[in-house]
């Protein structure tokens, strides 16, 4: 079975109204199956390569910055659809704040918005939110994110 993370950006920026963004996807087949008991954790934090100091504070920039990580988030949803041993779609609503140091405050789950509803998916995503460095706002100031992902698995 193919799997694919089908996400779909909205990113708000404090502006007036909400900028949608490009969606994306990637196909990756899922390794050898975790076993049930097992934690989906997101793989660790690492030096990856991509310098965020470098870039602008923009929505571009905050998408590349998500779809860089967005394997982190393809090894959740995977994880998840392992332990299942079914098909699961929905949508994955989440929130989060940039800080003035371009870090990651608040993330989490909105569970009125999203009907993937399970936990071990929920927290995977959130942790590796929580993870994320990304360009330091010029004004100084926090700036609140609303990020959905679409996940659809594709046989």
């Amino acid at each position: 079975m193919k799997r694919a993370l089908l996400p779909v950006l909205f990113l708000s920026l404090g502006l007036a109204s909400p900028l949608a963004l490009a969606q994306g996807g990637s196909k990756k087949k899922a390794a050898t199956p975790a076993p049930a008991a097992a934690p989906a954790t997101p793989a660790p934090k690492k030096d990856d390569g991509l310098d965020v100091s470098r870039l602008p504070f923009t929505p571009d920039s905050i998408r590349q910055v998500i779809a860089h990580h967005m394997p982190r988030i393809q090894e959740c949803y995977e994880d998840h659809m392992v332990e299942k041993d079914k098909k699961v779609e929905g949508l994955l609503r989440t929130t989060f704040t940039i800080t003035a140091e371009g870090t990651v405050r608040s993330a989490k789950i909105d569970k009125h918005g999203s009907t993937l509803k399970d936990a071990g998916l929920n927290d995977c995503v959130v942790a590796v939110l929580s993870s994320l460095d990304f360009p330091k706002p010029p004004d100084g100031r926090d700036h609140p994110i609303e990020y959905p992902f679409n996940l659809k698995a594709i046989e």
